[in-house]
């Protein structure tokens, strides 16, 4: 049986009870494993608990999104083969566990984004255009939902429509003179397949499953989540070429033949390119072969930073669904302006 932790035992005693909390997010789970992220590893010590715990969670913790409430039920009993199942070899067909009360759903939906749950500023129909320009202009908004209750869409208002009426002459003097269709998207949409429509309207409503109106997502928004998902893989593929450029020449094919993983009998290592980024980190730690690279910084303090970035790789590698640690972030941000000092200092030296 894996450790459960305490919180995680109330919890478990209270659906037994009947009185399940409804309160508790998937940012609190990950606080009971003290932790902020879901790295694959504590999604792992997770799910174990949970089993132990004999709970699942709805929706699946590991793809909600992290502010999202959470409801913990009681873990699925084991399904019991059907009736008049063949026997195969001798045996019955193994039964089937349901660890889950739903399919684990890896898709990155609208949902996950923070703007996609944030309830919208709208206005009301009836609204004046003067206080609709008031409120963009307040908030720096380029657009407002036009709505009569939380589920009750009329369109949207915003700069490209009055401008528009405008120009053609028309009267623009109530929310209703310039109302555009409004783009609604459920929030189970994936996120990669919502983009056109992003693009195209720059901005979506963004809807619950009860159709309730939760978050609008605009360009702007999907600039920011793509800088969050993207900066890590260019850092460290910044920091691969940096290496490789500070390494070229200084190793002989044996030398850097050696380092290769002893498992992998059957990859060749004709360069530098070859190698992984572990087996690169291997090539450097060695007292002997750091001196090749005539650099006027502390090995053990350069290699030290190098392994934490080799750490941060692996877990942006496996994809944590919650981006990057701000702290990893800075590691790498940090590391590749040191490999950016190191270049420089190289390049100003080879031109003396």
């Amino acid at each position: 049986m894996s450790w459960i932790p305490e919180r995680l035992q109330q919890v478990a005693k209270a659906v037994v009870d009947g009185d399940p909390p409804t309160d508790y997010t998937t940012r609190d789970l990950l606080s009971w494993f003290g932790s902020q992220r879901r790295g694959r590893h504590v999604v792992a010590s997770i799910r174990r608990s949970l089993r132990s715990a004999k709970l699942v969670t709805e929706p699946n913790f590991e793809y909600a999104y992290i502010d999202e409430p959470l409801t913990f039920t009681p873990l699925p009993p084991k399904r019991a083969p059907d009736e008049g199942t063949q026997e195969h070899g001798g045996g019955a067909t193994p039964e089937v566990t349901h660890l889950t009360s739903a399919i684990d759903d890896p898709t990155y939906r609208l949902g996950k984004l923070d703007s996609a749950n944030k309830i919208p500023v709208s206005i009301n129909p009836n609204g004046t255009i003067s206080q609709a320009i008031t409120v963009m202009l307040y908030h720096d908004y380029s657009q407002l939902p036009v709505m009569q209750g939380e589920r009750d869409i009329k369109g949207a208002v915003s700069w490209r429509s009055i401008g528009r009426k405008l120009a053609l002459g028309h009267q623009c003097t109530t929310v209703q003179h310039c109302l555009e269709e409004a783009s609604v998207i459920s929030s189970d949409t994936s996120l990669f397949s919502a983009i056109p429509t992003i693009v195209e309207r720059e901005y979506v409503l963004v809807k619950d499953h009860t159709n309730k109106i939760v978050g609008i997502v605009t360009t702007t928004d999907l600039s920011l989540q793509f800088r969050q998902l993207a900066e890590p893989f260019l850092l460290l593929g910044e920091i691969e070429n940096h290496l490789r450029r500070l390494s070229d020449g200084r190793f002989t094919t044996d030398q850097v033949a050696s380092v290769k993983d002893p498992s992998d009998v059957n990859r060749k290592i004709n360069d530098l390119s070859d190698l992984t980024f572990g087996e690169h980190v291997r090539l450097l730690e060695e007292p002997e072969r750091w001196g090749a690279l005539e650099l006027n910084v502390d090995r053990a303090t350069f290699v030290k930073h190098l392994d934490n970035v080799r750490d941060v790789r692996n877990n942006v590698m496996h994809f944590d669904p919650d981006g990057v640690a701000p702290d990893d972030l800075a590691a790498l941000r940090n590391f590749v302006r040191l490999l950016v000092a190191l270049d420089a200092n190289r390049d100003s030296e080879d031109a003396a």
